[in-house]
């Protein structure tokens, strides 16, 4: 059975920084699309960081480009999102998500399938 385990997140002061980390676990699919989104309340899910395991290119949301660094490791199958400089705008519930091998907008939501349990970051300025 497909699964996302999520670990990580908290409280912290704006400059400070998170690691967050996702293990994947029961997926047939030998290349998948790998991604951290998040949700603030009120607002709708939005891509952080995400990655075709086996291709080179890393795709960032613009706001995160610089602060945060996404890093797959296959022999463990998880997915890590290192968050610096951590901002205010920043706060919201993270999800990581997978999604089989398709054509597709690789931070867009309707690209993936599975989805983790979601882990609370919050920024206080």
């Amino acid at each position: 059975q497909e699964q996302l385990v999520e670990s990580g997140g908290g409280s912290v002061q704006a400059g400070g920084s998170l690691r967050l980390s996702c293990t994947a676990s029961g997926y047939t699919h030998s290349r998948l699309w790998l991604g951290w989104f998040r949700q603030a309340p009120g607002r709708e899910r939005e891509g952080v960081a995400s990655i075709y395991t086996g291709a080179n290119p890393t795709y960032y949301h613009d706001s995160v480009k610089g602060r945060f660094t996404l890093a797959y490791d296959k022999s463990k199958n998880t997915l890590d999102l290192q968050m610096n400089n951590l901002k205010p705008e920043d706060t919201a519930m993270y999800y990581c998500a997978a999604g089989p091998p398709r054509s597709g907008e690789p931070l867009g939501v309707s690209l993936y399938q599975y989805w983790g349990q979601g882990t609370q970051v919050t920024v206080s300025s």
